[in-house]
Parts: C-alpha cells; sequence; structure tokens
C-alpha cells in the first residue's frame, strides 16, 4: 500500500492528486502531528514539513528511512529497494 500524507487540506490534496493522477491516496495531517511522530517535522508550529519516505516491510517496521528525497527518480528508487525487501536481501545495501 502506498500513500502520501501532506499539511494541505482534504480538497487540496483531492485535487493535487487528481491533476497528477496519483494512483494513491493524499491524506492531510492538517494539526501536523503525524509529521512530528514520522520526523518530517520537530514541531506542530512549523508551516512546512521535510519530504521524508519510509518503506514498511510486511511485518509493519521500518525498513528504509529516505530522509532527503529529490522527487526526481524517488519513486523508482523506493520500487527498487522494495524489489530487494521482496527478495529476502537488505534494502539500501
Amino acid at each position: 500500500m502506498v500513500f502520501g500524507v501532506s499539511y494541505d487540506p482534504v480538497e487540496d490534496n483531492g485535487a493535487f492528486a487528481e491533476k497528477f493522477g496519483f494512483g494513491y491516496r493524499l491524506l492531510s495531517d492538517l494539526d501536523h502531528h503525524m509529521g512530528v511522530a514520522y520526523g518530517a517535522t520537530s514541531d506542530i508550529s512549523e508551516r512546512w514539513p521535510n519530504r521524508i519516505s519510509y518503506l514498511i516491510d510486511p511485518a509493519g517496521r521500518v525498513a528504509r528511512v529516505y530522509a532527503k528525497v529529490d522527487v526526481r527518480g524517488h519513486a523508482q528508487h523506493v520500487l527498487d529497494d522494495l524489489d530487494v525487501l521482496r527478495s529476502g536481501t537488505k534494502a539500501g545495501a
């Protein structure tokens, strides 16, 4: 399962996802608590979170953290790591 999280309202996220043809859900974190919990920001008063991604294994454990995301090529990088994870070797190795 893939999903994204943004500080933007549901309506804005829906329009953004539709405009760019996202094949996954884009969730709204209006109170910024998820951003703090997942390390995208250190304070709920921050206006803009850092771009950060996580690859979660089937057991629900964090298999890989992408703390500095460059949107160009990022999706392919995560998919490559997912292939590695599925093959049973260590992701990002």
